[in-house]
């Protein structure tokens, strides 16, 4: 496979990924959030583990322990996510929650105890900027909604750093599909403590979970895992940014979603903010790369 077809596979995830948030308003029509997180993860987890059951049956326990740490932080992601939804439009949650690529470089910096340079506190001085703008509601308070993207986010990034420390050491396809079998199992129990858990009833809650579980989870999980050795991570995160993008273009076409002026202003800055940490990022590591050489 070469870079091109690389990429083009990328983009297809970004705009799988760009329509879960669609998807799950649709799906909070009918379901309630423990019942969406437990069919969404449940089905992704058994549509992969069909296609890669040969691998699975090799899980040593380092990747049995990650695989229920990461899983447990994936639910905990989708469950801000998916209250969230509840209370905002689906283009703040698409902007707020890829927000997770400031939060990164400011955990690692207390993680690793790097000092954070002057490109990144202007990179979250714009997002905070665009968050203000995106969020802050006149009289003066903030949609709830807004909130638990922004902590959803977080908790991606918690989840990224994780997964990085974690990938040397673990088969991360059995990675990868275990931890939402772990997500899956959690919305369950949490569905049948506090919940009724239920089907579908209606043509559109079965489109949102299919979609969900098929191609925003499971589909868009394999092509990742193949589409990615081919293409460098500078890319691959300048094409993951346009996510956002497609949350707000879906919201618009399909359930009128329509952002003030205000907004699209903030949207721009955290769009702004999160191309120029990865462009940032990305030059960082070739030059620590030419350094080594």
């Amino acid at each position: 496979m070469n870079a091109f077809k690389a990429d083009l596979m990328m983009f297809f995830v970004t705009i799988c990924w760009g329509s879960s948030y669609l998807f799950m308003k649709m799906g909070l029509d009918t379901l309630s959030e423990f019942n969406l997180i437990a069919l969404r993860f449940g089905l992704a987890f058994l549509l992969a583990a069909a296609l890669f059951y040969r691998r699975l049956r090799h899980v040593d326990r380092e990747t049995l322990k990650f695989s229920i740490i990461l899983g447990s932080i994936l639910f905990l992601i989708f469950t801000m996510l998916t209250y969230g939804l509840k209370t905002t439009t689906t283009s703040n949650a698409g902007f707020l929650v890829s927000l997770t690529v400031i939060f990164v470089p400011i955990l690692n910096t207390f993680v690793f105890k790097n000092k954070i340079d002057l490109n990144l506190k202007l990179s979250i001085l714009i997002a905070l900027t665009g968050i203000a703008f995106l969020t802050v509601q006149l009289p003066f308070h903030v949609l709830p909604g807004d909130l638990l993207c922004v902590m959803c986010a977080f908790l991606y990034a918690i989840h990224i750093i994780i997964t990085g420390h974690a990938a040397p050491k673990v088969d991360t396809l059995n990675l990868g599909i275990i931890q939402l079998g772990v997500a899956g199992f959690w919305g369950l129990l949490f569905s049948v403590i506090f919940e009724n858990p239920v089907l579908p009833s209606t043509k559109e809650g079965w489109i949102s979970i299919l979609a969900l579980s098929i191609l925003c989870s499971a589909l868009g999980f394999i092509i990742q895992t193949v589409a990615q050795k081919y293409t460098s991570a500078a890319r691959t995160g300048l094409i993951f940014s346009l996510e956002p993008v497609f949350a707000a273009l879906f919201g618009y076409l399909f359930i009128q979603e329509i952002m003030s002026g205000k907004e699209f202003f903030g949207a721009f800055l955290v769009l702004f903010s999160i191309v120029f940490t990865t462009i940032r990022r990305e030059k960082q590591t070739v030059m620590v790369e030419k350094r080594g050489a």
